[in-house]
């Protein structure tokens, strides 16, 4: 009898962030993220625009409309990001994400860092990098224990 071929704990959860991604309503980079605490789900999240809002598939890209570059004024989207709407779920139920794992398909950028860093996230494990230097310096800062997704 031949043994199961089973993933690993990270390969398992970095594919759920992928079809986690699926659900995204970005026009730009279709993000998911999953936080696990004792390798259970507490909460996932996409990028996209607020519930009840008209996505940008119906009115279009604010930063595509303003030229504006990759990693520059997060502010001047509609969208929010998928880490910012796992932690926003999770609070939303009422579950702690203290102490959690966030797998993320991108890194994050530094307004998501920030929330996590305050949420207690402790293991960020991501598999596309993103060009933000505050958020990596800040990261090391924190302790968070930071890992770049590698299938095993």
């Amino acid at each position: 009898m031949s043994e199961l071929e089973r993933p690993s704990w990270d390969e398992y959860f970095m594919e759920i962030a992928t079809v986690v991604s699926k659900r995204s309503t970005c026009l730009r980079r279709s993000v998911g993220a999953v936080i696990v605490k004792n390798r259970q789900i507490v909460a996932t999240g996409y990028n996209g625009t607020p519930k009840d809002l008209p996505h940008c598939s119906e009115v279009g890209c604010l930063r595509e409309q303003l030229k504006v570059p990759s990693g520059k004024n997060h502010e001047l989207c509609r969208g929010i990001h998928a880490e910012q709407n796992a932690v926003v779920q999770a609070a939303y139920h009422g579950v702690s994400v203290n102490g959690g794992t966030l797998y993320c398909t991108h890194q994050p950028c530094v307004v998501c860092t920030k929330i996590l860093i305050n949420a207690g996230i402790k293991r960020i494990v991501y598999a596309n990098p993103y060009p933000d230097k505050l958020a990596e310096d800040m990261m090391q800062s924190s302790g968070i224990a930071i890992e770049v997704f590698h299938k095993e």
